[in-house]
C-alpha cells in the first residue's frame, strides 16, 4: 500500500487541500519529508527543485538557517496565550507602514482575511451585494465560491455543493480586465454594492496581469459610487515587491487582504485598511470578528523576521525578478524553437506556462482554452527530471531566493526537453 492509498483511508481524497492530490496530472502526489534551500526531499528520498515553495510563503527557500535558529528560541518562549502580546503590536506597526495604511487585524488564513474584509465592508456601507471576478480565488467562504479559480478550475467546479443559493445571490461576478462589464453591473445594482474584491494580479487562474487602465478605472468608479475596493494580496503582497503592488499601479484600495509570506511559512492571514473603516470592528464597532489563535506569537515572530530580512535586503527582489525574467525568456525561446502552441505569462516574480493556441491571456475566458492534457505531460516530464512544478495548469510558479543560476539554467534546459516530449506525445 502506498502512502497515498493509506492517506485516503483517513483523509478525504488523501489530502487536506485539493490541489495536493495531483488529480489534474493523474498521478500520485509527492509526499514531502523535508526541505533545504531550493529543494524538497520526499518520503522516498528523492530530491526536487521546488517551484511551489508552499504556494508562495517560502520566498527565502526551505529551512533558512537564521530563521530555524530563531524559531527554536521562539518555541521555548511559548506557542500561544490567548492574550495580547507585544509582538502583535510590532507586526501591526510593521505591516501598516510597509503597506501604507492605518490599521490591521490578524487572522489565521487567507480565507479568514477575505471573509472578514467582506463582512466589514458590508457592515461599514450597510449594503449586501459584492462584486468578484471570474477566475479570481479568494478562499473557500460560502459567498466567494462562485466562478473562482485554482482548485475549482482544476476540478471543473464552478461553485460548491453545500452553499445555499441565498448566500451567493448577493455575489455578482464580473469579467477580469473588462471595465465596461463592471460599470454595467454597478449601474444595474446602483446603491446596493458594498465592495469589489479583486486579485490585483490574478494568480489563481494561472498568472493573468491586469490592464493598468482597468485597475485605475475600477478605483475611480468605486470611489464615485461609495463602494469599497478590496485588494486580495494574499499572494502578491511581499511576493511581487516589498509591501503592496498598489505602488506599481499608482492607486490605493480601501482594504487589503494579506497572508502567506507574512507568516514566514506558518498559518496566517490579515486584513488591513483605513482607520475609519477598521474601527467598525469589534470591540470598537458592531462588526464581529474573532479568533482564538489570531496573532499567534510564533507566526508573528517568524513572519516579522522574514519581513525584516526582505526590507533590509532589497537585492532579494532583484534576484527573484532576474530569475523570473530568465525563465520567461528561456521558456519563450524554447516554445518558438520547438514550435509548440503555448504561452508564458509573468508578473514580476510570478510565472505560468499555458498550453494551447492563444492570441492573449487576459481573462477567465482565455485561460479556459488551456490544454490541460498537454500540461499533464509537461508536468510528468519535468517531475521525472526532478523539477517540482505546480500540479495544475491554473497555478503559478513561485521562485525562491535560494535558487541560483545553475538551477535556473537547468530548468530552462529541461523545459525545452519537456516541450519536445509534449509535442511528440500530444495526441497519444
Amino acid at each position: 500500500m502506498t502512502l497515498f492509498e493509506e492517506a485516503k483511508k483517513y483523509i478525504p481524497g488523501g489530502v487536506n487541500s485539493p490541489v495536493r492530490a495531483f488529480g489534474s496530472v493523474h498521478m500520485e502526489p509527492v509526499f514531502a519529508k523535508y526541505g533545504k534551500g531550493p529543494y524538497i526531499f520526499d518520503e522516498n528520498g528523492e530530491k526536487y527543485i521546488d517551484f511551489i515553495n508552499s504556494w508562495g510563503p517560502l520566498i527565502l527557500g526551505h529551512s533558512n538557517k537564521f530563521l530555524i535558529e530563531r524559531g527554536k528560541k521562539y518555541l521555548e518562549e511559548g506557542l500561544t496565550f490567548g492574550l495580547p502580546t507585544n509582538i502583535e503590536v510590532e507586526m501591526a506597526k510593521f505591516l501598516t507602514q510597509a503597506i501604507g495604511t492605518d490599521m490591521v487585524r490578524m487572522v489565521n488564513s487567507g480565507t479568514e482575511a477575505t471573509m472578514s474584509a467582506i463582512r466589514l465592508a458590508r457592515g461599514f456601507t450597510g449594503r449586501d451585494k459584492i462584486i468578484k471576478f471570474e477566475g479570481c480565488y479568494h478562499g473557500h467562504s460560502d459567498c466567494l465560491l462562485v466562478k473562482s479559480g485554482s482548485g475549482t478550475l482544476t476540478y471543473n467546479v464552478q461553485t460548491s455543493k453545500g452553499v445555499p443559493v441565498d448566500i451567493t445571490k448577493d455575489t455578482l461576478v464580473c469579467r477580469y480586465n473588462d471595465i465596461e462589464n463592471v460599470k454595467n453591473t454597478i449601474e444595474k445594482y446602483k446603491g446596493q454594492i458594498a465592495c469589489v474584491i479583486i486579485e490585483p494580479v490574478a494568480g489563481n487562474m494561472g498568472v493573468v496581469s491586469p490592464k493598468l487602465d482597468f485597475i485605475k478605472s475600477l478605483r475611480e468608479i468605486t470611489e464615485k459610487e461609495n463602494i469599497l475596493l478590496i485588494f486580495d494580496e494574499v499572494i502578491t503582497a511581499f511576493r511581487c515587491k516589498f509591501g503592496s503592488v498598489k505602488t506599481l499601479f499608482g492607486i490605493e484600495p480601501d482594504l487589503y487582504c494579506l497572508g502567506k509570506i507574512i507568516g514566514g511559512g506558518l498559518p496566517v492571514g490579515a486584513f488591513a485598511g483605513k482607520r475609519e473603516i477598521m474601527e467598525h470592528l469589534s470591540p470598537l464597532g458592531d462588526v464581529y470578528q474573532a479568533g482564538t489563535l489570531s496573532g499567534n506569537p510564533l507566526a508573528m515572530k517568524m513572519g516579522l523576521d522574514v519581513l525584516k530580512i526582505l526590507k533590509e535586503n532589497p537585492s532579494i527582489y532583484d534576484k527573484l525578478e532576474k530569475n523570473a525574467k530568465l525563465l520567461e525568456e528561456g521558456f519563450n525561446d524554447n516554445i518558438k524553437s520547438v514550435a509548440l502552441p503555448a504561452m508564458t505569462t509573468r508578473f514580476n516574480t510570478m510565472i505560468c506556462l499555458f498550453f494551447g493556441e492563444f492570441d492573449q491571456i487576459e481573462s477567465y475566458d482565455d485561460v479556459k482554452k488551456a490544454d490541460t492534457k498537454a500540461y499533464e505531460k509537461y508536468f510528468s516530464y519535468m517531475l521525472k527530471e526532478k523539477i517540482l512544478l505546480p500540479p495544475a495548469q491554473f497555478e503559478a510558479m513561485f521562485l525562491s531566493a535560494a535558487q541560483d543560476d545553475e538551477i535556473i539554467n537547468y530548468t530552462i534546459e529541461k523545459n525545452k526537453e519537456a516541450l519536445e516530449y509534449v509535442k511528440e506525445n500530444l495526441n497519444k
